[in-house]
């Protein structure tokens, strides 16, 4: 076991303080998430759990919102930008913020570094302490802004979570077989609030095991990048509840076209059952992708605490 596995798998004991933490009430008419990358991605995740519980919301890079930011919302008078970076010192986040704050416009900072700048900018900070040994790839730090993000946006979060999660991950080790991790097309699939769940978990591979990996909406699927699915083809499916009848239909086309099916919360060639129901099962699928992308890094023999080209932060000159 790797430091980047050691990382994955010790880090639900962290869940539980980020459980507790006292949050702000957000009441502003539009919320603005932004973030980098990962952080961006869970962003994603964050906005939409915003807006199904009324509060429209709305995930934007932080270098387009420090730059841009009319382009995305066009009336700005009650905004509340949320800020998520792990370090705290993206530059394009920090810039972000203080965009923000220049403008009048009220700002909360999620963060895994209580002293970093984004932390000293914003006017409110959300910080969780993460595992030591994270290295440049997120895990343990998505994982608790996540959870973070989630209960600022109202999401009921169970005091089981951390446990579900674990049983996920452990799952997933259990039945991954060589054919798993032995293919060269790879496609995350995930709808509404799981898209930005499904592009994180596409990330990770990306980072950990220097694989081109493909991001969709399940419906939007056959609509142009089903051409390329072949028996060289991996499909990982966040199953969404409420589609998913049409979904398992589209996982059986996808099979029958030479596709391995990965399904969380729904049927695949390997299925992991998802014990929760609503946005919390994301925290539930989450160290399961994670721990993918570092099992597919071991196949081909690469130290996914070294990605390449990656540094753990991107600062701009």
């Amino acid at each position: 076991m790797n430091v980047t596995e050691q990382v994955i798998v010790e880090q639900f004991p962290f869940w539980e303080a980020a459980h507790t933490l006292p949050l702000p009430v957000i009441k502003a008419t539009t919320v603005v998430v932004v973030g980098c990358g990962t952080s961006y991605y869970l962003a994603q995740v964050v906005a939409s759990a915003f807006t199904l519980s009324g509060q429209q919301a709305i995930a934007v890079p932080g270098g387009e919102w420090a730059r841009r930011r009319f382009a995305y919302v066009a009336n700005q008078d009650d905004i509340c930008v949320v800020a998520l970076s792990r370090s705290g010192e993206s530059t394009e986040t920090v810039q972000a913020v203080d965009v923000s704050r220049a403008a009048g416009l009220p700002t909360v900072a999620i963060t895994c570094e209580s002293a970093s700048s984004l932390a000293k900018s914003a006017e409110q900070v959300i910080f969780a302490a993460t595992h030591a040994r994270e290295g440049i790839v997120m895990t343990s730090s998505a994982s608790l802004m996540l959870l973070m993000g989630l209960r600022l946006a109202g999401v009921e979060i169970s005091p089981a979570i951390a446990e579900a999660a674990q049983t996920t991950l452990q799952s997933l080790d259990a039945q991954m077989q060589p054919r798993f991790v032995s293919r060269s097309h790879y496609v995350y699939l995930g709808a509404g609030a799981y898209y930005g769940l499904a592009a994180e978990g596409a990330l990770k591979l990306q980072e950990m095991s220097l694989t081109y990996t493909q991001v969709f909406h399940p419906m939007e699927f056959r609509h142009g990048p089903i051409s390329l699915v072949d028996d060289n083809t991996c499909i990982v499916i966040l199953y969404s509840p409420d589609t998913l009848a049409e979904e398992t239909v589209l996982a059986a086309e996808l099979q029958a076209k030479g596709a391995l099916v990965i399904g969380l919360g729904g049927p695949g060639d390997l299925s992991l059952p998802i014990s929760h129901e609503g946005l919390e099962r994301s925290l539930v699928m989450l160290p399961a992708l994670q721990l993918f992308g570092e099992l597919l890094a071991r196949h081909k023999h690469l130290d996914s605490t070294a990605p390449r080209h990656l540094s753990k932060i991107v600062l701009l000159p």
